[in-house]
């Protein structure tokens, strides 16, 4: 049953308003469908929701990821529209991450990853995966 629908990330937003204007102005995402209480994206062949919530997000772990053909890349243009990478429990060069082993990645053996916050506080990151 579930392993043949789509599936897709729901995320937090105590301000729609400020969300909506950091995937625009430092991801350059735009949402394909926008309601009172959220906002719908599309990126490759997946989605995510902003919905609005008065409770915050713990922050505590990656909930929300890409996958990117060029990290280096990525994370210099992200950099120039004013997003900031964390160090999150692994060390990096660039702000990026090289996770191997246990990690699962798509015919990978681990991969490079960054992490940034959202304005909600949402943790998303980026990866490559490492052959």
């Amino acid at each position: 049953m579930l392993k043949y629908g789509d599936v897709s990330a729901r995320l937090p937003a105590q301000d729609l308003r400020r969300a909506k204007a950091f995937y625009a102005d430092k991801l350059i995402l735009t949402p394909i469908e926008e309601r009172p209480g959220g906002l719908r994206y599309v990126c490759g062949s997946g989605s995510f929701s902003l919905f609005q919530s008065s409770g915050k997000p713990s922050g505590n772990h990656t909930q929300l990821a890409w996958e990117v053909d060029n990290i280096e890349a990525t994370v210099t243009e992200l950099r120039a529209r004013g997003v900031v990478f964390e160090e999150y429990g692994f060390k990096t060069v660039n702000g990026i991450a090289e996770v191997s082993g246990h990690y699962p990645s798509r015919g990978g053996a681990g991969e490079s990853a960054a992490w940034f916050r959202d304005s909600e506080g949402n943790l998303l990151g980026i990866g490559q995966p490492t052959r």
